[in-house]
Parts: C-alpha cells; structure tokens; sequence
C-alpha cells in the first residue's frame, strides 16, 4: 500500500471516531440529565455521568496537569503517526492501531477544553449547548462525558458470604466513552497483534542512538 494511501486511511478512522464520539456525547448532554439513564438491553444502559480523570472515571492527577498531558501525549503521537505512515514498511493496521489511540484521546480532550465553555450544567436539568449565560466551567477545566454502561452481571452475593453478603454484586461497573473505547481497542490491538512492529521501532530506536564503534587500526611493525 502507498504511502498516502495509508495516511489517509489512519485520517480517516481518526475522523470517523471524532464524529461518532462527539455527536454521541452531545445527544447525551442535551437529552438526559446527569445520571439518568436508557436502557437498551438488560446488559446495556446509555448513563449519562461526568468525570474529571482519565478513562474510566479514574481521578489520579490535578485537571489542568491531566488536560495539558493529553495534549502533548495527543502531539507526539500525531508527530509519530506521520513518520511512520511515510515508510513503506509499516504496516497499514500499525497505523490503524495508532490513529484509533489519537482519536480517543483526542475526543476525550476537545470535552476537557471546550465542555465547560459551550455547555451548561446537567445537573437535576438537561443542558443547554450554548447557554446565554455562559458555561459551567472555563477553558481547560470541562467535564467529560461517559455513558456507556454495561452490567453483564448484576445479583446479589450469597448472604452467607463473610464480609459482602447480601450486597449487590455488578460486573461491569465502569461507564466509559467511544473515545475510552477507540484508546483501548488500540492499545489491545497493538499488544495482539502488532506487538513485532513495537518492538522494532525500539530497536531501530536504539540503533540510532548507539554510536558506532571505532575500527581498530592495523598496527605496522
């Protein structure tokens, strides 16, 4: 495949789930109210809830860190999708791999920049995109928008069970996003399948670095 054919084809699955991400996160804020919910399936609910962490409603750092991490996270593998996309050697579900990453995090960072400016709150009222009053948050500080909520399992523990018995057990708890999706899928791609083309951009990387060593000169006697 050719050079610009694999470029465009990574553009595009970074488009696509742009799309998707943002218009699902946008219905979901101006439909429902914070933490309400439409069940689809037994197994699958659109809950609407909002974080300020990472994937998976995870808060481990402060949000403008967490923000400004994502774009420069989000530069570099932009950078890097370019250059390799540009060899021929590079395989066009590397790149795949590597734009659905992008797109993730991308998605996840335009609702960190731009959510409080555009959006009002959700909660106890469906939101408002843009409200004459103004946002609930300013530049960098916007909440992200999950809503995909999969319960495989939900019962109680045996109450004979020491410490939990009798509450409620669900499998699975998290509520996560097309853009956490787009980042996993990527990541567990790559690590299937794609885990000899990793390794080879280390070990190009390494041989870069490493100088050569000096040829020893013949000693005349």
């Amino acid at each position: 495949m050719s050079k610009r054919s694999k470029g465009w084809i990574a553009a595009g699955v970074v488009l696509f789930v742009l799309i998707a991400d943002q218009v699902l996160k946008i219905w979901i804020k101006t439909h429902l109210p914070l933490h309400d919910n439409i069940r689809i399936t037994d197994w699958f609910y659109l809950y609407f809830t909002e974080n300020n962490g990472m994937a998976f409603g995870i808060e481990l750092f402060d949000k403008f860190f967490l923000t400004f991490f994502r774009l420069v996270a989000a530069g570099v593998l932009i950078w890097y999708l370019h250059r390799i996309c540009k060899k021929e050697e590079t395989r066009i579900g590397y790149c795949v791999c590597i734009a659905l990453i992008i797109a993730g995090a991308i998605g996840n960072i335009i609702d960190c920049l731009f959510y409080g400016l555009i959006f009002n709150d959700s909660y106890g009222q469906i939101a408002t995109l843009f409200p004459a009053a103004g946002g609930y948050g300013s530049f960098f500080y916007g909440k992200v928008v999950d809503m995909l909520y999969f319960p495989l399992i939900d019962t109680y523990w045996p109450h004979w069970m020491p410490f939990v018995g009798g509450d409620q057990l669900v499998f699975f708890r998290p509520i996560f996003n097309l853009a956490d999706s787009s980042i996993t899928c990527g990541i567990i791609l790559l690590l299937l399948f794609f885990r000899k083309d990793l390794s080879d951009v280390t070990t190009s990387k390494k041989e870069t670095t490493t100088a050569p060593e000096k040829e020893e000169k013949p000693v005349i006697k």
